[in-house]
């Protein structure tokens, strides 16, 4: 033993002297900007760590969450930064171990055995969205990269959201919540406002309670995704259902979830992203300003 351990000491006195070092894989590169706006911005391409605000670099943030065995990443489904990064991020995590498996909102359970037969397969199919069934509500160009990546594995590409029949079943009956974070009054009350928001006012306020219910069994139905899900795990969604203070996170919390979790949210510069929402928060460029509820208004 004693001469083992002379052994050990004396081989790292040499590589430390010798200057040789285990290098870990370089990671990808970083994608350009597509989005037009913001380009001038100080904070634009900052990784902060919350609540401290120290600015990270890729590599750091990406040791940082190598070891986690679940990691949210919050977009915003129009912005292309948004797609391109998370593919970074998965591509970066790849080189400091293997995914386990990756978790999307913008898919369906009535998917995944598409999405599994797609994966038993040698090759990608060359229609693949046809072969996955791919819903139109989500644009196909946005999300191409991430999930070809994610279906070349070695982990598995998994359905994260509510089917359509679960979501009518949740409006009309309006089940409880089991949990304390979850049926918070102050996270329901700020939930209820960003559904209000997100349809641009134009909703019966008689349907918001329904329309609060939808939200928030989606954001259980991820959680009970994530738990279930080979580890590490990442899921994909939008912001709000990744935001600790908001989303699946506290839905982790009331289902006694072990192990940690990360939250890292992409964001536009300029948008204000406080500690108590994530983990992380990556700021990319903008898209043009556009008036969403004036369209639907028909302004």
């Amino acid at each position: 033993m004693r001469y083992a351990l002379l052994f050990g000491l004396s081989m790292s006195v040499f590589l430390t002297i010798s200057g040789c070092q285990v290098h870990r894989p370089a990671l990808p590169e970083l994608p350009a900007w597509q989005s037009s706006q913001g380009l001038e911005e100080p904070a634009l391409g900052q990784i902060q760590a919350l609540p401290s605000g120290r600015v990270l670099t890729p590599d750091e943030l990406v040791q940082a969450l190598s070891d986690v065995p679940r990691i949210l990443v919050g977009e915003k489904h129009d912005n292309p930064d948004h797609h391109a990064l998370q593919r970074w991020l998965l591509q970066a995590l790849q080189t400091a171990r293997p995914q386990g498996s990756v978790v999307l909102e913008m898919l369906q359970p009535a998917q995944q055995p598409l999405i599994d037969k797609v994966q038993r397969q040698a090759q990608l199919p060359s229609d693949l969205p046809a072969a996955l069934d791919w819903q139109q509500g989500w644009d196909w160009q946005m999300y191409a990269p991430i999930v070809r990546e994610a279906l070349k594995g070695p982990g598995v590409l998994l359905a994260g959201d509510l089917s359509p029949e679960a979501m009518r079943g949740a409006y009309r009956r309006q089940p409880v919540l089991s949990g304390e974070r979850s049926n918070a009054p102050q996270v329901k009350a700020a939930l209820l406002e960003q559904v209000r928001e997100g349809h641009c006012g134009l909703l019966p306020e008689s349907q918001l309670p329904a329309m609060l219910v939808i939200q928030q069994q989606r954001d259980r139905h991820m959680a009970e995704r994530l738990l279930a899900a080979p580890q590490p795990a990442l899921l994909l969604a939008g912001a709000y259902h990744a935001r600790k203070d908001l989303g699946v996170p506290l839905h982790l919390i009331d289902l006694q979830a072990q192990g940690d979790t990360r939250v890292l949210l992409l964001a536009e510069v300029g948008q204000k992203v406080e500690a108590g929402m994530a983990d992380y928060v990556w700021y990319t460029a903008a898209l043009p300003e556009q008036d969403y509820c004036a369209q639907l208004r028909g302004g």
